[in-house]
């Protein structure tokens, strides 16, 4: 039983020895987190013209003034 757990804790300490100083693995890349439609300008701007472009003049609303 002793044997098993020196076993055990031997390769344990293996592989936090090998994750600690073994090869280098390359970061990913950070990818670009989505943005929300209310924080996105170009989505904000594509709003305002469609806002712009379908405002009609109050003389057109049904004679209410």
């Amino acid at each position: 039983m002793i044997y098993a757990l020196a076993a055990i804790g031997a390769l344990t300490i293996a592989v936090l020895m090998w994750k600690a100083f073994g090869p280098q693995v390359a970061a990913p890349r950070a990818r670009r987190a989505p943005v929300a439609p209310d924080d996105d300008p170009e989505f904000l701007r594509k709003i305002a013209e469609e806002q712009r472009k379908n405002k009609r003049p109050t003389d057109e609303d049904g004679g209410l003034k």
